[in-house]
């Protein structure tokens, strides 16, 4: 599938983390998987984040977001193909 405009765009969004309120900027493809994993794990965006947030050693915080999204992805990739 080619990547369009909307998923290689950086787009800018506030969300609360440990609660308070800081600005991620992330492509469009990043924030729609972040946003179904949040959804697939039963909680909100601003607490997936906060969870990611927590584990981090020194990175920015969108680096980190996009490392888990592809990690994420990667996990359930391996569990379907084996």
């Amino acid at each position: 599938m080619a990547a369009t405009t909307d998923d290689t765009g950086v787009k800018k969004r506030s969300v609360t983390v440990n609660g308070h309120a800081t600005s991620v900027a992330l492509e469009g493809a990043f924030w729609r998987e972040l946003h179904a994993i949040a959804a697939e794990r039963g909680v909100s965006v601003n607490q997936l984040v906060t969870e990611i947030d927590n584990t981090r050693t020194g990175a920015n915080l969108s680096s980190v977001i996009r490392v888990f999204v592809l990690e994420t992805l990667q996990r359930v990739q391996d569990r379907t193909t084996g």
